[in-house]
């Protein structure tokens, strides 16, 4: 995570109890925990979007896949290259 080990999240804690008091870090805790949530939901509600753009507009589904099918060929190309 970040290339932080145990020694730099102890010293961020350290700090955090510091600037904003005991008290105050459970309810820092909640908000940051309600605001990730939320952020999730958000990008997932995006990407049922996305999907639904595609099943929608005329000519996207058969773009969508050929491309799927040009995608799989370069990947049988890229084993085929490291099998020999």
């Amino acid at each position: 995570m970040f290339g932080l080990g145990t020694p730099e999240l102890i010293v961020i804690l350290g700090i955090a109890v510091l600037v904003f008091g005991g008290k105050k870090l459970p309810e820092i805790g909640s908000g940051l925990g309600k605001a990730i949530s939320s952020f999730k939901s958000g990008i997932s509600d995006i990407e049922e979007s996305g999907k639904s753009i595609i099943e929608d507009v005329p000519g996207v589904k058969e773009v969508s896949a050929v491309k799927e099918k040009i995608d799989a060929v370069k990947n049988m190309k890229n084993i085929t290259n490291v099998l020999k």
